[in-house]
């Protein structure tokens, strides 16, 4: 018999417009919602209940992300970015009273740290990293500084990075006015320079490092979709990032650390492009023109000879447009897209294969999260499969005596361990998984 389709394991009801953003924050023991009316629900998912809500902006949140166990950061479409302050103290002090109850009720906000008046004229959210060179991470954990990338105030293509808690502008990035607005971003360290990853309106995506001098030096510029990237999000190993965006098309970049001017001569053996699936024709996308124009030598099984700053690893047709909120688990084995057809689909960040659609929302799907499960294996993709036997029964015998915790206890753990993946879509809606 067929394997039954996955269901969700919880539903949490309480948002009365579509939700636009989640994340998960505190270990996994709390789950940050934002709608597009500025409301804001942070879950306890130990007891599925909400424990704090508020209304953090005046119009639709654009992004949402914790910074320690007490600060949340929202980014909001009335041209605000905020850090609010909210202990595991502060929430018996707030509203509970969701959104579904009305906007008469008297929702006490929590402290606000920071406030950046940024642009959000083009629906850009944030992007956050640690002010240090320490290992990427989608979780900011403890860090005293950190550094925050949103679209220029005047000029919707340029990228402004700020840094918290001194809230001031140090760089400013433009890629170029050719490219439209900027639509996703991701900020880190990679190699111990501060890189950018930036998605454009017109499905061009580039990656632009800070040299010792202090200038922005270009190291990757491609054009995989014919239509407006709607999401990016970089592998935490930082091997490679992935896009998605308004038409059917998934890509799989690399993030070269050497400027496109200086680049070393090509030499095929260190740069083989994985595969090409479902190229589209001519006309709707300018990859095909790209490869045209390039010349590229084609090797059997569809494998194409590619400079590394020119071309995306690997690009795919799912044939299922409008897929957004893209964002890879903490171990760098899959990813997620939050479909407008209102499926949530996982993809295997090695093959960009579809792994799972998950199908319960009725209206379209906006955001999708995934809880941390913990850093990348150490060994490598090709390993992974021959070693997994040993590494479950080196969980096993770390296994966690169940019998001697409370019942509190017994829930927190079993909170903080489980694979979570939180969708949210327009029916206001948030559905919990338990996946892989």
């Amino acid at each position: 018999m067929a394997n039954p389709a996955p269901a969700p394991k919880f539903i949490l009801r309480g948002h009365k417009a579509a939700i636009h953003a989640a994340a998960f924050i505190r270990q996994n023991e709390r789950l940050v919602t934002g709608d597009s009316e500025g409301f804001v629900v942070l879950w306890d998912l130990t007891i599925m209940r909400a424990r704090a809500v508020w209304r953090a902006h005046e119009n639709a949140i654009l992004g949402i992300r914790g910074w320690g166990d007490d600060k949340v950061i929202t980014h909001g479409r009335d041209h605000k970015l905020v850090v609010w302050k909210i202990t595991q103290e502060d929430e018996c002090s707030l509203s509970t009273a969701l959104p579904l109850d009305g906007p008469d009720v008297d929702r006490r906000r929590p402290w606000v740290v920071h406030l950046l008046e940024v642009n959000t004229m083009n629906f850009c959210s944030f992007a956050a990293c640690s002010s240090g060179h320490s290992q990427y991470s989608r979780f900011l954990g403890d860090s005293p500084e950190i550094l925050i990338a949103v679209p220029n105030t005047l000029a919707s293509e340029a990228v402004d990075i700020y840094t918290l808690p001194s809230q001031k502008r140090i760089h400013t990035v433009n890629p170029g006015a050719k490219n439209g607005m900027a639509m996703s971003l991701s900020l880190m360290h990679h190699e111990s320079r501060l890189t950018l990853i930036a998605a454009f309106e017109n499905g061009y995506t580039s990656v632009h490092q800070l040299t010792l001098e202090g200038d922005w030096v270009l190291t990757y510029k491609t054009q995989a979709h014919s239509q407006p990237i709607l999401s990016l999000d970089p592998r935490p190993d930082l091997k490679c990032f992935f896009t998605s965006g308004a038409d059917a098309i998934i890509a799989k970049h690399p993030i070269p650390t050497a400027p496109q001017e200086i680049a070393k001569p090509f030499n095929p053996k260190e740069r083989v492009i994985e595969e090409i699936d479902d190229i589209p024709k001519p006309g709707n996308s300018l990859l095909s023109d790209a490869l045209k124009e390039d010349g590229p030598k084609r090797r059997q099984g569809q494998e194409t000879i590619l400079e590394e700053w020119k071309h995306p690893r690997k690009v795919t047709n799912t044939k299922h447009s409008g897929q957004q909120s893209l964002e890879v688990r903490s171990d760098g084995t899959i990813f997620a897209t939050a479909g407008w057809d209102s499926k949530i689909r996982l993809y295997s960040c090695k093959t960009l294969k579809e792994l799972a659609v998950l199908k319960w929302h009725k209206d379209g799907a906006y955001a999708v999260s995934f809880s941390d499960v913990g850093p990348p294996p150490r060994q490598t993709d090709e390993t992974h499969a021959e070693t997994q036997d040993d590494s479950e029964e080196q969980q096993s015998e770390n296994a966690v005596d169940l019998s001697r915790m409370s019942v509190r206890d017994r829930r927190v753990h079993r909170v903080k361990a489980a694979h979570w993946i939180a969708a949210g879509a327009k029916d206001g809606k948030v559905s919990l998984w338990d996946m892989y």
